[in-house]
């Protein structure tokens, strides 16, 4: 994916894995039995940024709420029918063809809203990649159709932020209760005092919280996710 190796048309080049990712395994390793094992089965993927923010939050708006596998199969489409994934690009598509890519029409329409952004310059990543995540956070859930999830993935995967902790994503609730409480049901992790046991559980990952969310992920699937 680096060098000469062919780039997939509407997917930018990825850039090398974060300079905490080393330090964070080795910590990670040391604070838990149960995640350095996770780790030592993955001992040759890592998460890369691929530098193209538009993309980052495009694909995760796609994947709100769908399985990972419906969302590559949707995404795949609109590279096909948008080859350049840029504002530009996307704004010259019709609603009508962003649904026939498998798209709800409210999330055809939260594409085109965040191209907008893009292309008027209402969102500035360079600003935005100087700001806290708090911050961040605040600035992109302005924006119709991201909510704290689609920018939580945008810091783990754009700006490569070494200590966010998705408390809503499923698939990290589903690894936590596979390997931390017993295989009980994600539905209890999600609010009350089952959300407040896995932030307390997450502690002991700050503030690599980003890196174990990841490995986590790993557990469940083998093959890295992009955004």
């Amino acid at each position: 994916m680096k060098g000469a190796t062919a780039v997939s048309p509407g997917r930018a080049p990825a850039v090398a894995a974060p300079a905490f990712w080393a330090p964070a395994k080795r910590r990670l390793r040391a604070a838990d039995p149960t995640l350095a094992s996770i780790i030592a089965r993955h001992p040759r993927v890592r998460l890369v940024s691929r530098g193209d923010g538009f993309s980052t939050l495009a694909r995760s708006i796609v994947g709100q709420q769908i399985s990972v596998k419906a969302a590559d199969s949707v995404w795949a489409r609109l590279v096909e029918r948008c080859p350049q994934m840029t504002p530009a690009a996307l704004l010259r598509r019709r609603i009508a063809t962003l649904r026939a890519c498998g798209l709800s029409g409210r999330k055809a329409e939260y594409l085109r809203d965040l191209a907008c952004h893009f292309a008027d310059g209402r969102l500035d990543l360079q600003q935005l990649a100087g700001q806290p995540d708090d911050a961040v956070i605040d600035c992109l859930t302005d924006i119709r159709g991201i909510g704290r999830w689609t920018a939580e993935m945008f810091l783990i995967f754009n700006l490569q932020r070494p200590d966010v902790f998705p408390l809503d994503d499923l698939g990290l609730l589903k690894a936590i209760s596979r390997h931390y409480f017993g295989g009980e049901s994600t539905a209890g992790l999600l609010r009350g005092a089952g959300r407040e046991r896995v932030a307390q559980l997450g502690a002991r990952w700050t503030p690599y919280r980003s890196v174990a969310t990841w490995y986590l992920w790993r557990s469940l699937d083998p093959v890295p996710v992009e955004y």
